[in-house]
């Protein structure tokens, strides 16, 4: 069974849910196998796992690229494919409660401020951030001094869910409550538009886990994160 004709909930393979819905219109490759544009974001998937759709992918990447995947259960690569990362994430559902910005100036964020995001998520590492994943959703910044010091965004938006991505403060401004503000703030843009917010969190941050509980996103459930690359021995 495919997961084309499958009863699955749309978060249970994220990517496919979204490039064959919402986000459509961004996917490259075909039935077979579908990813994202690569300066948008690594993620890709396949409806079910047969050689074919494992060729067909392969076909969409080039030697340096990597595809990501989120799938409920482990993935097996055939030989042309290596496994560079396999490990297990927490996806968390719920609108975060609400946490005033106490005067601070929470802006959008834009093509102009691209470098200050890459520069941010270089130095915090919340996952793969390029120069036109912020063409994915809308993202938010705290600045100080002119400094963007904390960020967060939207990634995947598979049916009617959207997901929050890039959340991180830089290190000399935590524990000011950046995070909390920016996660409200960009929750309420979500459910405003009728939208249901959701995030990825690796199994083993346990303090991520333990923050976005306190403030009101529960577990739906556990995912499998693949990251594979050609094997071009």
């Amino acid at each position: 069974m495919s997961v084309h004709d499958s009863p699955n909930h749309p978060l249970d393979y994220p990517v496919w849910t979204a490039l064959t819905t919402t986000q459509r219109a961004l996917a490259e490759g075909d039935a077979r196998a579908r990813r994202y544009p690569t300066l948008m974001t690594p993620f890709a998937d396949m409806p079910d796992r047969t050689a074919e759709n494992f060729a067909a992918l392969a076909g969409l990447m080039s030697p340096t690229d990597i595809a990501v995947l989120f799938t409920p259960e482990a993935v097996t690569a055939p030989a042309e494919f290596k496994i560079v990362l396999a490990e297990t994430g927490e996806q968390m559902t719920g609108t975060p409660v609400e946490t005033p910005a106490n005067g601070v100036d929470i802006v959008t964020l834009g093509v102009d401020d691209v470098p200050a995001m890459i520069e941010l998520t270089a130095l915090t590492k919340p996952g793969p951030f390029s120069a036109r994943t912020h063409e994915l959703g809308t993202f938010l910044g705290i600045r100080v001094d002119g400094q963007l010091v904390a960020m967060i965004g939207e990634r995947m938006k598979p049916a009617n869910y959207t997901e929050i991505t890039a959340v991180c403060v830089h290190p000399s401004h935590r524990g000011r409550g950046y995070g909390q503000m920016l996660l409200s703030a960009i929750s309420r843009q979500i459910v405003s538009r009728g939208e249901i917010p959701f995030l990825h969190v690796f199994t083993s941050n346990r303090s991520a886990i333990a923050l976005y509980r306190r403030q009101g996103m529960e577990i739906r459930r556990r995912l499998h994160v693949t990251v594979l690359k050609k094997d071009v021995r």
